[in-house]
């Protein structure tokens, strides 16, 4: 590439016709992932406070449920009447849940407002991806989906810190309040980009997912979600049912071919599943691993983590100086380092393999994902018509959580039947050869391209 590509890649962000985007799109990031940070790091001192230790899990359901809800009607909308309704209504959302939650005084109200931040930032992670598609063009996309990761990643770092902090020195209330003033001013400069945006035609070749399709879809997730949180036999019931409802609505849901992973756009939705997914389990139980297989204490525990965050970062800003570079060739790259990176995590589940190496993992992992992420929503917007683009947006997301659930589900189904939190070593063996071979699938689906895509 030329010094000149280059440049133009760095400056993008910042022309006078980006720059009120730009910065709108990665304080609405910033906020959305400071708050699922926050939450997660201020939610036992929370529940405490309202006496609602016997619905620990429910705020975290209830954020999840109504963030599928809100995509899949976000996609529709978005489809409908273009991103500029969802960018004006996502944040008022967003902000009346922090209201909700700040200022709940019992449970009942910290649920109703976390219902509202799930749904607002459900609306706003469909409206965000067809703003980008209408500001930035095909060799743009992927300097703004690195800012995207990066601006992830101070929340992922900090985060955690910052809200214990807070929780501490001012009150658990303050997790919420605090983000409230500067939603204010995400909502003012989405306000701005709003108005200078291009007239929206519909069109008649839209698809269309109704409310019923939504909560059917999102029930199916919230019960394999639930039944992952508190494995039962009554659980397995429900968990299954779940299972059901969701794979009947997956089907209006999706686009045709996706769960064959057909060439094209169907490769697109379903690798964000599969590589969402199997980097989730991971994730989630690989703390556990740290604390239960090499004695590692709960803050210690967490480091990995931290570190493929700053991977994550690191490459997605790497793939972002060289827009020409294939994205086809870097969604497989990345599916190869997610590959062994689940393969050390594998390794890391036996007391006998040194604990380090969950560190390696992490950094090679976080690298595969910073390369993947990117490459499959320039991908997306590649492969898919301009009147689909709401649809097909509100599908890869929503194949990220259903890849997530399952997998995460699958996890714990394993831990209880082959071991024990106490004794995760066995379980965490089959768990992570069955992620490795999700990401090997990964590796061999998008090897199959059509031999040309138009760039729109």
């Amino acid at each position: 590439m030329t010094q000149t590509s280059q440049a133009r890649g760095r400056g993008v962000l910042w022309t006078p016709e980006h720059r009120v985007t730009t910065v709108a799109l990665l304080l609405v990031v910033t906020l959305i992932a400071f708050e699922s940070m926050g939450v997660a790091t201020a939610m036992p001192t929370m529940v405490a406070a309202l006496r609602g230790e016997a619905l620990y899990s429910w705020p975290f359901t209830t954020f999840l449920v109504a963030s599928v809800v809100a995509t899949v009607l976000s996609g529709t909308l978005g489809d409908r009447r273009g991103p500029g309704p969802a960018l004006l209504i996502g944040p008022v959302l967003f902000l009346g849940g922090l209201l909700v939650g700040g200022f709940a005084h019992e449970m009942g109200l910290l649920l109703a407002g976390r219902a509202l931040q799930g749904f607002g930032a459900g609306i706003l992670l469909v409206a965000t991806s067809l703003l980008i598609a209408l500001t930035y063009d095909d060799r743009e996309r992927p300097v703004i989906y690195a800012a995207n990761a990066a601006a992830w990643v101070l929340p992922a770092v900090l985060g955690p810190a910052i809200a214990g902090f807070i929780t501490e020195r001012f009150g658990w209330r303050w997790v919420f309040l605090g983000l409230s003033p500067l939603v204010l001013l995400g909502a003012g400069l989405l306000a701005v980009v709003v108005r200078r945006l291009p007239a929206h035609l519909p069109s008649p070749r839209q698809r269309r997912a109704g409310l019923v399709i939504a909560l059917g879809a999102a029930g199916g997730v919230a019960a394999l979600t639930w039944a992952a949180q508190h494995p039962s036999a009554v659980a397995l019931v429900y968990g299954a049912a779940g299972l059901v409802v969701l794979g009947v609505t997956l089907r209006r849901l999706l686009p045709a071919g996706t769960l064959l992973a057909r060439p094209g756009l169907p490769t697109v939705v379903a690798s964000r599943a599969l590589i969402s997914g199997a980097y989730a389990g991971m994730e989630a139980y690989l703390p556990l691993t740290m604390t239960s297989v090499h004695g590692y204490g709960p803050a210690d525990a967490g480091l990995p983590l931290t570190v493929t965050a700053l991977g994550w970062s690191a490459a997605s800003l790497a793939q972002g100086q060289y827009p020409d570079w294939s994205r086809e060739r870097l969604l497989r790259l990345g599916f190869v380092l997610v590959s062994a990176a689940l393969a050390l995590f594998c390794l890391v589940s036996q007391p006998w393999f040194p604990a380090w190496a969950a560190f390696a993992g992490s950094a090679i992992g976080g690298a595969g994902m910073g390369l993947a992420m990117p490459s499959i929503s320039v991908l997306l917007l590649r492969y898919s018509p301009e009147p689909e683009r709401g649809f097909n947006t509100s599908a890869m997301q929503l194949g990220d959580w259903v890849g997530s659930a399952l997998a995460i589900g699958f996890g714990g189904v394993l831990l209880g039947l082959l071991g024990s939190a106490a004794r995760p070593a066995v379980p965490m063996t089959a768990f992570a050869v069955a992620l490795v071979a999700a990401a090997l699938v990964g590796v061999l689906v998008t090897g199959r391209w059509p031999d040309r895509v138009d760039r729109r």
